[in-house]
């Protein structure tokens, strides 16, 4: 057909912070996707609020822009190792990958994940050096550092010759050479920082644009083929229903098309397409029908899910299931039990429960639900405390109320029996008088040190630490490097079971009673303890409301009030004053708790309380004995 559209189908890919959804601001913006006097956000394709306010990307997501006679698809993935399975899905979707890397890091832990991903599917990627006005920029060293990187991925000979090509994201400007940049003023002063992803200097992103027509060829001619249409991501519309988002591989797909559809069990079901839509710019467009090489979203087949194939009716070929890596940690989510269970939440039983999580597990493939032995408790696994956080915090968000307990890593056997634990590369960058503080702290949860290297007053450590051993380490990585370090890490492999790890060295101050927080008593509390509450606070029995100085628990009543008497004494009488409560974020407050405490989590509080509310029981428990 020589009408037929070139198409060419890319991803963006990095390690977090790299700039994937800026350079993807760009694209947008130098070819013409908005109107000269639209006013567009930084970072639109994070359009989720969690992603806003977080500053990250969580959910891959699709535009397109023409550059010339070329469409290009573009994918904008997340960079976070626990989003794993949104970049693996998107793999098979795509003709080359753009891999983004930091002119001053070089690559990180996550560079190493998503780039292996890539390289698994046989793409041959092209290279961006980002941030070449940092003043700290090592650019040979970090192009040195990827060839490294692709050789240890064992790249064949045509991923290891890549194209290679520096900018700015933040200003729209690529170039061939690093130089051409070099003079410009870019990061000095007001008005140069200002972002404009337009350009800057004459300078604009086009070298990356005929790179990526240069470097790959448009999807072949497969339109006389049998439709092969795998499904890589799902969404949902309120008024369509569920939608089917991927690359149709061989053939075309028209609206009201009767379809064979190959299930994950094996078997083929015959439905039929409603509507096709492709992505011109931001936008989903209705069209008639769709051709091989587009990335493509279709609705009207209720029980699509990722992994399967639509196919001809007459000529079925199924493709092969996208596999997506196990989780490696659950935690339990259960019914909120506690005095204040109902008070702010629209959805509190294991009944909504139940249909929340069973919709999140039709979109989110890393997920896995177990029902347990009890009906107000399921066993919720991920790719680690941020995915399982997100999920929690959109549930918070939508007017669920739960209960969860402490993350656990998931444990497996190998073929000899011996029994395993998952692994993490941990890169730590510090500066020099904190490393001993922390090499000590990762050496007594069991971390191996790989590589340490000193430059300009900060120390770089490479580590594998077993999960477990980083579960509730992050805040106190932050107390002991006064907030100047800066940790990554993602899942590296599964190895030996380690042994014992230390876990939370203080016991915590649990509330006598239920009642209101007055100041009286927080001041004579405060002496030994670390607050969690301030006065005017609501608090039941059983509920925590400090970290204990000692290893033990205490319990303590916060709501009790100054005895009232008309006699008074010098100095006793003087204005309270008290230390600010310490809060938790979700993160912290799960990486806080103990085997025998959980997290309240509702819409408006997030609090700590003990699995046993009441002092009797948890003695009965011999939890104090």
């Amino acid at each position: 057909m020589s009408d037929r559209q070139k198409i060419i189908n890319i991803a963006v890919i990095a390690h977090v912070d790299a700039g994937k959804s800026t350079l993807v601001d760009a694209f947008l913006n130098q070819s013409g996707v908005f109107r000269a006097n639209e006013e567009v956000a930084d970072c639109v394709m994070d359009s989720d609020d969690i992603e806003r306010e977080r500053g990250i990307t969580i959910y891959s997501k699709n535009c397109s822009v023409m550059h010339g006679d070329v469409k290009i698809n573009i994918v904008d993935t997340p960079g976070h190792a626990d989003f794993s399975s949104e970049v693996e899905r998107i793999m098979k979707t795509v003709d080359t990958v753009i891999l983004l890397v930091d002119s001053s890091e070089g690559p990180m832990p996550q560079t190493r994940f998503v780039l292996k991903k890539s390289l698994e599917q046989g793409i041959n990627p092209i290279l961006f050096i980002n941030k070449l006005d940092k003043k700290d920029a090592r650019v040979e060293e970090v192009v040195d550092e990827v060839y490294e990187l692709f050789m240890d991925l064992e790249a064949n000979d045509a991923q290891l010759d890549f194209p290679i090509l520096y900018g700015i994201a933040r200003q729209g400007i690529a170039v061939y050479e690093p130089d051409d940049i070099k003079g410009m003023t870019i990061g000095e002063g007001e008005e140069k920082i200002k972002k404009s992803p337009a350009g800057y200097g004459g300078l604009d992103i086009t070298p990356l644009f005929d790179t990526i027509t240069g470097h790959c060829e448009p999807y072949p001619d497969l339109t006389g083929e049998p439709l092969q249409f795998q499904v890589s991501t799902l969404a949902y519309d309120d008024y369509i229903g569920r939608l089917g988002i991927g690359r149709v591989t061989k053939g075309k797909i028209k609206e009201g098309q009767q379809v064979a559809v190959a299930k994950a069990d094996g078997s083929i079901v015959q439905r039929k397409v409603n509507q096709v839509f492709v992505y011109r710019g931001l936008k989903r467009v209705a069209v008639p029908e769709a051709q091989c090489g587009d990335i493509v979203v279709v609705s009207g087949i209720s029980d699509i899910s990722i992994g399967e194939t639509i196919c001809d009716t007459k000529n079925p070929q199924p493709m092969e299931m996208i596999h997506i890596e196990e989780p490696t940690l659950s935690m339990n989510f259960m019914v909120n039990k506690s005095p204040f269970a109902g008070k702010s939440g629209k959805f509190v039983t294991s009944r909504h429960i139940r249909e929340r999580l069973n919709k999140e597990l039709e979109v989110n493939v890393g997920l896995l639900v177990e029902e347990t032995d009890s009906t107000d408790c399921f066993k919720v696994s991920g790719r680690g405390e941020l995915h399982l956080s997100i999920l929690i915090e959109n549930m918070r968000r939508e007017g669920y109320e739960l209960a969860v307990s402490k993350p656990e890593v998931i444990l497996r056997k190998d073929g000899n029996g011996r029994l395993l634990e998952p692994m993490e590369e941990v890169v730590i960058t510090v500066p020099d008088e904190y490393s001993g503080t922390v090499i000590n702290k990762l050496n007594i949860r069991k971390g191996l040190m790989t590589q340490m290297s000193t430059e300009n007053g900060f120390s770089k450590l490479e580590y594998i630490v077993p999960t477990r051993g980083l579960l509730g380490y992050r805040s106190e990585f932050i107390n002991d490097t006064r907030g100047e370090g800066t940790m990554v890490r993602r899942f590296d492999s599964f190895d030996e079971y380690k042994g014992e790890i230390p876990q939370r060295t203080n016991g915590v101050a649990i509330a006598q009673e239920e009642g209101v927080c007055t100041p009286y008593a927080l001041f004579n509390i405060g002496e030994r303890v670390q607050m969690f509450v301030e006065p005017g606070t609501h608090v039941y029995e059983g509920m925590i409301v400090g970290m204990n100085s000692r290893s033990d628990d205490m319990v303590v009543n916060p709501c009790k009030a100054k005895r009232v008497s008309n006699m008074r004494a010098a100095g006793s009488d003087d204005a309270i004053k008290l230390s600010p409560p310490r809060t938790f974020t979700l993160e912290e407050a799960l990486e806080f708790i103990d085997d025998d405490e959980l997290v309240e989590i509702t819409p408006d509080d997030i609090r700590l309380r003990k699995k046993l509310l009441h002092e009797l029981e948890r003695r009965r428990s011999g939890r104090n004995l």
